[in-house]
């Protein structure tokens, strides 16, 4: 600063810039990578991805047990308005503004196709496959996500992220093949199941770009509004069944609402602001194996060995993803 030279003696002339005596300038130091780049995620997102794969492992269990009280749409339209003035009572006082203009179709997209389309239809094809099958068709999605990060989101295709995601959809196929009851898979649940992974592959893919403007919990409340507004034709008989339907199964369906939806989803949102889309889509292999722990120690269902040996190979696969090519 001025004062600061003003103050001090005057330094004795030294060698001007570009003299052969002049001493040399130092190197530059490396900017830090961005936080979005592999390999350099906090603990913070790693506890995020954690949540996140507990959490909605954890869905697959509450969807079981509400089951037959709720029906698809109305199922959906309750997770998301449990999840909306859950989540809403933390953003709103923050919100400083809404999307404007443009901003407004990618979260339109993500909150139709994700908290709307996606859900209904799992929910609708859960009634007719058996959850072996399910996990398998559902888990079709991490590869999209890869395939559409590499080409729209510029991502490449890693060699590790390519064969772990090979290995931990093995794993999945495993969990599948020990799961029992496949005769009741039936051609309309595998295709609502192969939607409802193609929605949830684009949303990630449309969602990436939002999270680059908005906070994670915000871009999540806004999908969750969005959705539920779709859902709304489902709300009389939301009304009816609620009122049909026991105490466990309404309190089951307040517990997806904030758990599976508004914390999960949100967490989901902040992993996906730090991590690369098809890497972060791999780790939702270890969605089956731990919704089998999860069955396990709340429903007392003793998993199989396939069920084990496939947890395990998914574990793999997923750890793969993470390696960096050389």
């Amino acid at each position: 600063m001025a004062t600061t030279a003003a103050s001090g003696p005057t330094p004795s002339a030294g060698p001007h810039e570009g003299s052969p005596h002049a001493a040399p300038a130092p190197a530059p130091q490396p900017a830090p990578p961005p936080s979005g780049q592999p390999g350099t995620i906090s603990r913070l997102g790693i506890a995020a991805v954690v949540v996140t794969v507990v959490l909605w492992a954890s869905a697959f269990v509450g969807i079981r047990a509400v089951g037959p009280s709720f029906s698809p749409g109305s199922l959906t339209l309750g997770r998301l308005a449990v999840a909306a003035v859950v989540l809403g009572l933390l953003v709103v006082p923050k919100l400083r503004g809404l999307p404007r203009g443009r901003e407004w179709w990618p979260i339109l997209a993500y909150g139709v196709m994700w908290f709307g389309g996606y859900n209904v239809a799992l929910n609708a094809a859960e009634h007719m496959l058996d959850a072996g099958t399910a996990a398998l068709l559902i888990n079709v999605n991490p590869i999209l996500v890869a395939v559409m990060a590499g080409v729209i989101l510029k991502e490449g295709f890693p060699r590790w992220l390519i064969i772990g995601s090979l290995i931990a959809f093995g794993g999945v196929a495993v969990i599948a093949l020990g799961s029992g009851q496949r005769s009741t898979a039936d051609v309309a649940g595998v295709l609502l199941c192969l939607l409802a992974a193609a929605l949830a592959a684009v949303s990630v893919i449309v969602q990436k770009p939002v999270l680059r403007k908005f906070p994670a919990a915000q871009a999540t409340w806004f999908g969750i509004m969005v959705g539920a507004l779709c859902c709304l034709p489902f709300s009389g008989q939301l009304i009816t069944e609620l009122q049909a339907a026991p105490l466990p199964a309404t309190l089951g369906l307040v517990y997806l609402g904030i758990f599976p939806t508004a914390i999960a989803f949100t967490t989901w949102a902040y992993a996906l602001s730090m991590i690369d889309a098809g890497r972060l889509a791999a780790t939702t292999y270890l969605v089956p194996g731990t919704t089998i722990l999860i069955s396990w120690l709340v429903l007392g269902e003793i998993p199989t060995i396939w069920g084990l040996v496939g947890g395990a190979i998914c574990l793999v696969g997923v750890g793969l993803t993470r390696r960096r090519s050389r």
